[in-house]
């Protein structure tokens, strides 16, 4: 049954491509009979495709918000196409939280002086995750292999400014985690119970977009430090999975020494984790972000924007060993 009905859609492709190829002859036989005219758009078009409206304008013509737009929906498409980043950015954290609350979702920690259940602790701690593994995980392999490969000294060479085909990536970054921790709180409502409020909403939305900002930074700066793609992943795996362990994702903060509590509040991922665990516990905008872990992430974004931009390159290794 199923190689019949994908011979049936061939043959249903190749009558439509027989098809359509048979009109477009018939209409430019027809130009071609008419009387010599002046170029006009409305006849070119309605000849090729059968409109009377003029043909669609490229991208670059829309000018910059056009152009950035059209990076940006490449960039999302070229992450939906990718297995390993659909598996990674939308699936794993899924897979973890079941596991994670099936495991030990019934114990008790403390966030912010509340004592909560494991299950709301672990919602907001493998959000961290996701958006770490998206914004710089996902950023440093895939950069370090478009550089390696030569994608960017072709894609450098065009006439599109840099700045906007980083611009794309860094917003379609942002686009994807927005939506895996849309998934992750609607999966925790309905599966566990843990619901939030409109304010607490609204800080995790603030949050994500300023933790992946900075993540997409810091991703731009150790990329530009890698010279193969195949250091790439275990590069990034050495610098995420202790921070993960000494940040609060995996691991409540009080069950922690108070130097592996120290040494993680030195890096970013402590800050992100924090802010969003706040937000399981306080209803309110207010109390659900942290001003301390909003001024560390922007710290952390300029600081490694500014060496990115000093260190980055477009060119292979090759090119500038």
């Amino acid at each position: 049954m199923y190689f019949l009905i994908k011979y049936l859609i061939r043959k249903w492709r190749e009558h439509k491509a027989r098809r359509d190829g048979a009109a477009i002859g018939e209409a430019a036989d027809a130009l071609d009979d008419s009387e010599p005219a002046a170029p006009d758009t409305a006849r070119f078009s309605a000849a090729a495709g059968g409109s009377g409206h003029a043909a669609k304008r490229s991208a670059a013509s829309r000018g910059p918000v056009g152009l950035l737009a059209h990076q940006v929906r490449y960039d999302l498409l070229a992450s939906v196409r990718n297995p390993r980043a659909r598996f990674f950015t939308f699936f794993f954290p899924i897979l973890l939280l079941v596991v994670f609350n099936a495991a030990f979702g019934n114990g008790h920690t403390m966030i912010d002086g509340v004592r909560v259940k494991l299950k709301v602790f672990y919602v907001p701690g493998i959000l961290t995750m996701s958006v770490v593994v998206a914004a710089y995980a996902g950023l440093v392999i895939s950069m370090s292999a478009l550089r390696e490969s030569g994608v960017l000294k072709r894609r450098r060479a065009t006439p599109v400014p840099p700045a906007l085909l980083i611009a794309g990536q860094a917003l379609s970054t942002v686009v994807t985690t927005t939506l895996m921790a849309a998934v992750l709180l609607v999966l925790a409502k309905v599966a566990y119970g843990v619901g939030l409020g409109a304010g607490a909403i609204l800080a995790v939305g603030c949050i994500v977009v300023i933790g992946t900002i900075s993540f997409a930074c810091i991703a731009y700066a150790v990329s530009g430090l890698i010279g193969s793609p195949e250091a790439a992943q275990p590069i990034t795996q050495a610098t995420m999975f202790p921070l993960w362990f000494i940040s609060g994702v995996f691991i409540p903060i009080p069950n922690l020494p108070s130097v592996l509590r120290h040494i993680g509040d030195v890096f970013p991922v402590s800050h992100l984790s924090n802010s969003l665990h706040l937000a399981v516990v306080h209803g309110t905008f207010g109390a659900a972000i942290s001003v301390t872990d909003v001024i560390v992430l922007v710290a952390w974004a300029l600081g490694a924007g500014a060496f990115a931009a000093w260190r980055f390159s477009w060119l292979p290794s090759t090119a500038t060993a």
